[in-house]
């Protein structure tokens, strides 16, 4: 019998905002690490792809550094704008690498405009497409992403998911089970490299904020810092909990706008809730692993938090993460005052514990490249 052969001899690998290139970093490592322990007439090459989606030179830079890949190959330079003005450049400007490129597969990340735009340009070519964090779901389609999600997941030749739910949701959706791939989280293949270096470097946390209680604080998301009243109400209780820890709110670009235009500056400045720069991902990762509390709207420190064993509260109606409710330290808050000060004194009263899910152990890259070469 013949010994089955790889075709897949070029890949691109495509991100449009940071969290993405913290999901592609290890799918990287992982090709590298192939690449280096096979035959040269049996190797593959791989193309990075920024769309330029959220961008930031310097930020970017010092990213790509520490997660140890490569700056990207093509920068797309998509930029801002609607979401229908933003998709359209990413489409026009991909499809162009498409041509040129000619790879054998597109493997996407996450759920963002880029995900999407780049899924649609690959398959109208006839592009496999690998979607990684598939099937996730957080039931409201009012959410842009959890359109990208949908429509991604509805023309992917492989769905590698995160947990067990986002398998049921995919066949509910239609989607061919044997498209369908358990293989871990690729975040936390990230989470876990990050940590393990910084441990054999012997930095095990931020030195300004050592030895003191507080609490990290995450917000960007439209429905909640593009809306004054809401966003009030989620300053409101973060000065509740500011009584009792610091706040730490590393600021998103567009939350820091809506800060200045609402007049919220100067009420946050005076309530113990220190606003910082965008950090770097070590230095976040290291002042998420010794807070006390995170406070997020993200999906990402859902699932870092959970891994980390810090209690987390998502300011969010929903969650497309189940399993860091069901298993993890994640609790599910929404977005009024009341409801996050109930939240906070019942975590007072009982600390938060949970469980690591399965297969969340660092080893999903090589899963996921393990089965798209037996492909």
């Amino acid at each position: 019998m013949k010994k089955k052969t790889n075709h897949l001899k070029k890949l691109l690998l495509v991100g449009g905002a940071r969290p993405n290139f913290m999901k592609i970093a290890p799918i990287i490592h992982a090709i590298k690490k192939r690449i280096s322990s096979i035959h040269k007439k049996t190797s593959f090459d791989y193309k990075i792809i920024h769309t330029g989606q959220h961008y930031d030179y310097e930020m970017s830079k010092v990213f790509f550094e520490e997660l140890e890949i490569p700056e990207p190959d093509y920068f797309l330079n998509a930029g801002s704008g609607s979401h229908a003005q933003q998709t359209a450049r990413i489409m026009i400007k991909f499809e162009t690498v498409c041509l040129k490129e000619k790879p054998d597969l597109v493997i996407v990340v996450g759920d963002v405009n880029s995900t999407l735009a780049c899924s649609l340009t690959a398959k109208k070519l006839a592009i496999k497409i690998a979607h990684i964090e598939a099937g996730l779901r957080s039931r409201d389609k009012s959410m842009p992403e959890e359109i990208n999600r949908i429509i991604t997941d509805a023309i992917s030749d492989f769905l590698f998911v995160t947990e067990k739910s986002a398998i049921d949701n995919l066949i509910r959706e239609g989607c061919d089970s044997n498209k369908i791939f358990f293989v871990g989280n690729v975040m936390i293949d990230t989470l876990l490299y990050q940590l393990n270096k910084l441990e054999q470097q012997n930095i095990t946390s931020s030195s300004k904020y050592k030895g003191v209680d507080y609490a990290v604080v995450t917000l960007h998301r439209p429905s909640n810092v593009d809306d004054k009243k809401k966003f009030k109400q989620i300053l409101e209780s973060l000065t509740v909990i500011a009584k009792d820890m610091t706040i730490l709110f590393p600021v998103h670009p567009r939350t820091m706008q809506n800060i200045k235009i609402f007049g919220f500056l100067e009420y946050i400045n005076s309530n113990n809730i220190e606003l910082l720069s965008p950090l770097p991902y070590n230095e976040f990762l290291l002042l998420v692993k010794n807070a006390q509390l995170v406070l997020t709207d993200s999906g990402g420190i859902q699932e870092e938090t959970t891994v980390l064993g810090i209690p987390c509260f998502t300011i969010r109606k929903n969650t497309e993460r189940p399993v860091t409710l069901q298993l993890g330290t994640n609790k599910l808050v929404g977005t009024n005052k009341a409801a996050i000060i109930k939240a906070y004194k019942e975590y007072k009263k009982n600390s938060i514990t949970g469980k690591i899910p399965e297969l969340w152990d660092g080893k999903t890259a090589d899963r996921i490249l393990a089965i798209l070469l037996k492909k």
